[in-house]
């Protein structure tokens, strides 16, 4: 007779709840230093009467909560309470100009939104007012699966509004890890949340955490000594970081004397991690806890790697977990080992869909399941795959293919730079020619000619960025990534001298 036992997480929370009431569940941290803390049973509490404020608003099993608000203790609420109801939750950037915002809840016919604008259903404070009471019950409501019950918001890399929508029910098997097992999740752990909920990585993986009786440290802003100040007071166990937030922790004075014993596993994604920055933490706690995955908000597939695997294999993000991968030409014919193709992935669960587009076409598929999101790799003899670039943002100069991953790898290796991204901008003779656009770490000068004979000692010479740029700061998109088609269409006209 089967165990097997999915729960939906709404009444995950309820469960949990009821069998330890007074166990920390969140943390806050706040920027002015102070801590915040919610026990199971008072988000329990809290939740339910949201989830009937929401339901007086008409949210149902139909409808999509979009949630603007920074990170917050009613950014939880918020999510239990549409959960509770069936409800989809989206979460979206506060930060997000008007006509972007518009743009993507703008694709849903049954919304309702919180945030801190004009134009929305309900604030912030709306849900504050309900912490500890209010005019709402805060009994336990009926059990509904919210299926779908979560979307990212994307503005796309063509500039065009989509949603991505998670379709399959938002429930999991108790004790079931999925995928979080190979990452060095598991049950019970202190996890620190550092990344903005409006990220898909910071939002899912805190939300798996609750599930799995978790003790959430919950960043309101993330800042690199405050992270390392957290991580030794709360004895953070497991935690996602994006390479930029990997950066800042190891470039503060006296990172050699900090105590990391309490980490079990770091888990980078998000973004390529440049292979001195793996190296850096690798040092600082133990192969064996740093691990790397490649994936996609669509649920394709994914690769890991864990860091003892990696030192056989640097550069690598790993082999296919619960997938098959498969590296093809533009005719979907699979590359000589060692060639650099398209990735594509065919998930365990194919022909069933692991996600659906809102204001997109789908992405592309072969007509037997591979699906691809649009990078560039190739696989070595073993089937560990390397990352070369997305296929929008290869440069070709002059007939030969520059990626700008590994350009932007070498500068952001700079200690006074905090991130880089390098673009093509036309050239007549040559097509395309690299700019590197620069942002210097906070109080940091960089010159250019000091940077150039930086960037001589570890790249061949075509490959070098023909010209560079500072910002104080580069966009980022909804998922956290460098807007490198903003940047480049910005900078159309600009022309290098040949």
């Amino acid at each position: 007779m089967s165990n097997v036992r999915v729960v939906s997480f709404g009444r995950r929370l309820t469960e949990l709840a009821e069998a330890r009431p007074d166990a920390t569940v969140i943390t806050l941290a706040r920027q002015d230093g102070s801590e915040d803390t919610l026990s199971y049973a008072a988000l329990e509490r809290w939740s339910n009467r949201v989830a009937r404020l929401l339901a007086s608003r008409g949210l149902d099993t139909a409808s999509t909560l979009c949630i603007g608000i920074y990170n917050s203790l009613e950014h939880y609420a918020a999510a239990y309470g549409a959960w509770k109801l069936g409800a989809c939750t989206l979460p979206l950037s506060p930060r997000m100009p008007d006509i972007e915002f518009r743009g993507i809840t703008g694709l849903l016919d049954r919304k309702l939104v919180i945030a801190d604008r004009d134009d929305a259903d309900l604030r912030k404070a709306d849900i504050t007012a309900l912490r500890d009471g209010g005019p709402f019950a805060d009994t336990a409501l009926p059990d509904i699966t919210a299926h779908p019950g979560k979307a990212i918001g994307s503005g796309g890399s063509t500039g065009r509004s989509k949603i991505i929508v998670d379709p399959n029910p938002w429930a999991r098997q108790v004790g079931d890890m999925m995928l979080g097992a190979g990452v060095g999740m598991r049950p019970g752990q202190v996890q620190l949340v550092a990344g903005p909920l409006y990220h898909n990585s910071p939002f899912s993986w805190s939300h798996y955490g609750i599930f799995d009786a978790h003790h959430i440290v919950v960043m309101e802003r993330f800042d690199a000594a405050r992270a390392m100040d957290l991580i030794e007071r709360h004895g953070v166990q497991f935690g996602f970081l994006a390479p930029t937030m990997m950066m800042r922790i190891v470039r503060l004075p006296g990172i050699d004397r900090r105590d990391f014993s309490s980490i079990e596993s770091i888990f980078v994604t998000a973004a390529p991690c440049p292979a001195w920055l793996k190296q850096r933490w690798i040092e600082l706690t133990a192969p064996e806890k740093v691990m790397e995955g490649y994936g996609s908000s669509e649920n394709a597939g994914a690769c890991l790697i864990r860091g003892d695997e990696w030192l056989q294999h640097p550069g690598s993000v790993g082999r296919p977990a619960g997938c098959e991968l498969r590296i093809l030409d533009e005719d979907f014919r699979e590359v000589p080992q060692g060639e650099v193709g398209e990735i594509f992935f065919r998930p365990a669960a194919h022909p069933q869909p692991t996600y659906q587009y809102i204001g997109s076409a789908p992405a592309r598929r072969t007509p037997d399941g591979f699906i691809s999101v649009g990078d560039l790799g190739h696989v070595d003899a073993e089937g560990y795959l390397f990352l070369s670039d997305r296929r929008v943002d290869l440069i070709i100069r002059g007939g030969a293919n520059i990626y700008p991953a590994e350009v932007e790898a070498a500068l952001t290796e700079h200690p006074d730079i905090a991130d880089a991204a390098v673009i093509g901008i036309p050239h007549d003779e040559l097509g395309k020619t690299v700019h590197a656009i620069v942002e210097p770490r906070p109080g940091a000068t960089v010159a250019e000619p000091a940077l150039r004979a930086w960037m001589k000692q570890r790249l061949t010479a075509y490959k070098l960025p023909e010209s560079y740029e500072f910002m104080e700061s580069l966009p980022r998109d909804q998922s956290g990534k460098i807007r490198r088609s903003q940047l480049a269409r910005e900078r159309e006209t600009l022309k290098v001298a040949s």
